[in-house]
């Protein structure tokens, strides 16, 4: 199965300065909830490094982790850039916000990919506040 870069409302998924199409694939499949089809997009030994938990590592433990973690929540990619392209890596930085129920927060995703556009990498930081992040725990 494979994941057109649209949102779950249709919409192209477009973050200004970067303009590879598995990252905008792997946004569209966060949306559209498509976690198995999303993880497809990794590497066999590909990993995502969540925050405040061990990374998962591999394609079936990623789908099973979004499928766990990532429902209902909505990926907002504003804004990239390539930070690394050589031979054998391409490296990006995104920022956006990530949409709950409860809230909406800050992230930014470091993405890496190998030659054949697999990812190797997601790792996810959220750009809070110490304070901010504490409300979220009560």
């Amino acid at each position: 199965m494979s994941i057109n870069p649209t949102s779950n409302s249709g919409l192209l998924i477009e973050i200004d300065g970067i303009e590879e199409p598995t990252i905008a694939a792997y946004f569209s499949g966060l949306n559209s909830g498509e976690f198995a089809a999303t993880a497809e997009l990794f590497a066999e030994n590909g990993r995502l490094d969540p925050p405040f938990e061990n990374p998962i590592e591999g394609r079936e433990a990623i789908a099973k982790y979004l499928e766990t973690e990532a429902k209902g929540m909505i990926f907002c990619p504003e804004s990239g850039t390539l930070l690394l392209k050589d031979n054998d890596l391409a490296q990006y930085h995104v920022q956006g916000k990530v949409k709950t129920n409860y809230f909406t927060i800050n992230v930014s995703w470091l993405i890496q990919l190998n030659t054949d556009r697999e990812i190797l990498l997601v790792e996810v930081k959220l750009l809070a506040a110490l304070e901010e992040l504490l409300k979220f725990s009560k």
